[in-house]
């Protein structure tokens, strides 16, 4: 009765069938793997030490940020050049902004510093100024942003001398000089040195205090929507699979059913069931 299954309409359907559920597996599977190892960091990132009681290494030494080196104490030597505003930034649940110094490296290269949070509108609000001279900063190191990450305003159209997004994509194009990839949030927001206190102080004057913008956790170290996302798309595959061994069964069942109904008769044959004479022992009449 189950010869049609070597027809050659039927052996489409099983060869589409055995290469589908080992890949509904696979793909399920990998997915699986990929929430797993979403787990895996995010367990990790919550065994680090806090960033304030790592020892700082030199910026050079943690590069590129990656899961392991971000949140990482990075120190840097130059001098402060540039200075941006990063608008629509929130701390404490207050609307305000980052203050951005661009810190010029002896190589050339300038490091985006977060000196820190300031409440009110960028552009309407007393800055303090930034420290002259040769500086040291020690910062938490953090990758450059994305249009993906939190607080990003990636629609463009700002004043000058404000940005959406600390990366160093968007920071070269407006700067003479190479960006690192990176930035640093300052652990303690610097002031002007003592030396130039009387000069700082005029020029900060009625600014308020800057606040430390914490580290943010590396991207993709955290249980995120993705990360459930990953197993949602498991279970999927798994059902896919379900699905198309369901639909062979079915399939197999309604032939079978056809082939037995045209032998005892109970159906007038009209062709339309090709494989009725394979399931009979007596050869088709002419």
């Amino acid at each position: 009765m189950y010869r049609f299954l070597l027809t050659p309409r039927w052996w489409g359907i099983n060869l589409f069938v055995v290469l589908a559920i080992p890949f509904c597996v696979f793909m399920g599977t990998w997915q699986l793997g990929r929430f797993e190892d979403r787990v895996q960091t995010h367990e990790a990132a919550d065994k680090q030490p806090a960033p304030g009681t790592r020892t700082a290494k030199p910026l050079d030494e943690l590069l590129p940020v990656d899961t392991v080196t971000s949140g990482r104490p990075a120190t840097a030597t130059g001098r402060y050049a540039d200075q941006f505003l990063v608008p629509g930034r929130k701390l404490d649940d207050r609307n305000g902004f980052y203050v951005v110094d661009m810190l010029r490296t002896d190589s050339g290269k300038a490091l985006p510093v977060v000196r820190g949070w300031l409440p009110g509108k960028a552009g309407h609000t007393s800055v303090p100024a930034a420290p002259t001279g040769d500086v040291t900063v020690t910062g938490d190191l953090q990758a450059s942003e994305n249009p993906a990450t939190a607080g990003v305003d990636a629609t463009g159209g700002l004043p000058d001398g404000q940005v959406g997004m600390i990366s160093a994509a968007s920071l070269v194009n407006l700067v003479p000089y190479d960006v690192y990839d990176a930035w640093v949030t300052l652990q303690q927001p610097d002031t002007p040195a003592a030396s130039g206190a009387a000069a700082g102080a005029g020029a900060a004057k009625g600014a308020a205090a800057l606040r430390p913008v914490p580290a943010a956790a590396a991207q993709g170290t955290g249980l995120d929507l993705k990360a459930f996302q990953n197993l949602g798309y498991l279970c999927e595959w798994f059902v896919f699979a379900a699905f198309v061994l369901f639909m062979w069964f079915r399939l197999v069942r309604r032939e079978a059913e056809a082939v037995r109904d045209v032998r005892l008769g109970l159906v007038a044959d009209t062709g339309a069931t090709p494989d009725r004479d394979a399931d009979t022992d007596t050869p088709a009449a002419p």
